[in-house]
């Protein structure tokens, strides 16, 4: 009984594989921005289409950001934060507001090309304990209608972002199979998107299996060649992303939707903030992701069918996220927060290797130091302070300052600090310990930042905020929404 079982299911398997799609893979990116120090809208549209770069995800509708999109030709994802979930999977009349504040009101003619909706961001994380695992598919069809009566329900696709915890394997990929607690509302949700004509959105990060686990194998996690593959029946993978992509088709398989479009929404390497985590390995990495995709030979179960998007994350550093998951998580862009190119890299669009943004408009050049006059015993509480405030996590264990000494940490700190305060010569005084300086501080890989003038917000949760309480204030007033007693 076995066999016949076995071979019933390579048979399904193939089969499915050649039902998939075949379609051109592109590269587009993530832009975050959670960040204390933000280039213009503009100026960054500006960088991505220098760089040939056409499709964008965004975490949330930014009114600015959308306006900068406009006539620039750049497909767009645009996100619906997790918070906002609750309100519009119960609200009709929320969703439709939604839809007519955030997508009607940017396409057409010179308008912005968006193309996706992505509903929450990675809602199904098992770290939620199922917060919003029930929000979603309310939200989704409530969206969808919404959609359809602004005319624009052929156009624009829904997707939901999964993270890879969604599904699980006890070894190889072929057993892959969706958490058990998933699998009634996985079969929804694919059952939507199937219906659709909508994608299956996975973010996978390879760095996260290296970070999480010391026994793992450090050159699976890349594209170089490994000595520790993965056989799998006649299949062999050489590295974690084929390997995690197929454990999601597997999963796929045993919905019956083995042969759904899948895109990468989040993938990438940090440069900076962990052991593992700097620009040497970043560059390797995302290049050998570009490489294998533009390759087109796909993975073992999707043979020549490789994602028919990437969204590499991230577009820019975002020195204002949570460094809950690790001192890393600021330091995903592949370029700076002031558009300047971390490695040479070639997206395989046109250009040879990344162009820096243009008319960046920096603070004067000028830094802020510990005063080497100053006794700095009591120093302690200062750069607490700023740390709390500023982004220091380039000087822990692992990050490209950690090693400029004591002064330098100082230093590091109280210039932070300041070019956070917009050099506000008062935001360096530190009780008499800091002094400004004109002499580039920087020390090696160690760069000592200076500010740029268009002062970001030191997180994106403010506009969600916002963008909540404005929904639910218009819709108490058109006496659409009752707050419960």
């Amino acid at each position: 009984m076995l066999e016949p079982r076995l071979g019933g299911v390579l048979f399904l398997w193939l089969l499915c594989g050649t039902l998939v799609p075949m379609v051109e893979s592109a590269i587009g990116v993530n832009w975050g921005t959670i960040s204390s120090h933000r280039l213009k809208p503009t100026t960054v549209v500006d960088l991505l289409r220098n760089n040939k770069i056409s499709k964008v995800k965004l975490f949330e509708a930014d009114s600015d950001v959308l306006r900068a999109l406009m006539g620039s030709g750049i497909q767009v994802m645009v996100g619906i934060p997790n918070e906002m979930l609750p309100l519009l999977s119960s609200s009709p009349a929320a969703a439709d507001l939604w839809v007519r504040q955030n997508v009607s009101a940017y396409v057409g003619r010179g308008g912005a090309d968006i193309r996706y909706v992505a509903v929450g961001n990675e809602p199904f994380l098992s770290s939620y304990n199922g917060q919003y695992q029930n929000l979603v598919m309310p939200a989704i069809l409530n969206i969808q209608q919404s959609l359809v009566k602004a005319n624009l329900g052929g156009y624009v696709k829904l997707v939901v972002p999964c993270n890879a915890d969604a599904y699980q394997s006890s070894a190889l990929p072929s057993q892959g199979a969706f958490r058990p607690e998933l699998t009634q509302i996985m079969t929804q949700l694919v059952q939507f998107l199937n219906s659709n004509g909508s994608p299956f959105v996975v973010n996978i990060y390879p760095f996260l299996s290296l970070y999480d686990n010391k026994d793992f194998p450090q050159e699976y996690a890349f594209f170089e060649g490994t000595t520790h593959a993965v056989q799998d029946g006649s299949n062999v993978y050489t590295n974690a992303f084929d390997g995690n992509h197929d454990t999601l088709v597997a999963a796929l398989i045993k919905l019956g939707y083995g042969q759904i479009p899948i895109v990468i929404g989040e993938i990438g390497w940090p440069s900076d903030g962990a052991i593992g985590a700097n620009t040497t390995a970043a560059k390797v990495f995302n290049q050998g992701l570009i490489n294998h995709i533009a390759s087109n030979k796909g993975t073992p179960l999707r043979p020549n069918a490789p994602p028919m998007d990437v969204y590499l994350f991230s577009l820019f550093d975002e020195g204002a996220k949570s460094t809950l998951p690790g001192n890393f998580e600021r330091h995903w862009g592949i370029f700076s927060f002031d558009g300047q190119a971390k490695y040479s890299l070639n997206l395989l669009l046109g250009n040879k290797e990344l162009k820096n943004a243009r008319n960046v408009e920096y603070l004067p050049s000028r830094w802020c130091v510990a005063n080497p006059s100053s006794d700095l015993t009591n120093v302690v509480n200062h750069m607490r302070l700023a740390c709390s405030v500023a982004d220091c996590t380039t000087l822990n264990y692992g990050g490209s300052c950690n090693e400029i000494g004591e002064k330098g940490n100082v230093s590091y700190a109280f210039n932070s600090y300041y070019q956070l305060q917009m050099q506000d010569s008062r935001s360096c005084d530190f009780d008499g310990l800091g002094i400004v300086t004109f002499l580039d501080p920087s020390v090696g890989d160690c760069r000592f930042l200076v500010g740029v003038t268009d002062k970001g917000t030191d997180s994106s949760s403010s506009q969600t905020t916002y963008q909540w309480w404005i929904l639910l204030l218009v819709l108490i007033l058109q006496g659409t929404f009752m707050l419960p007693m």
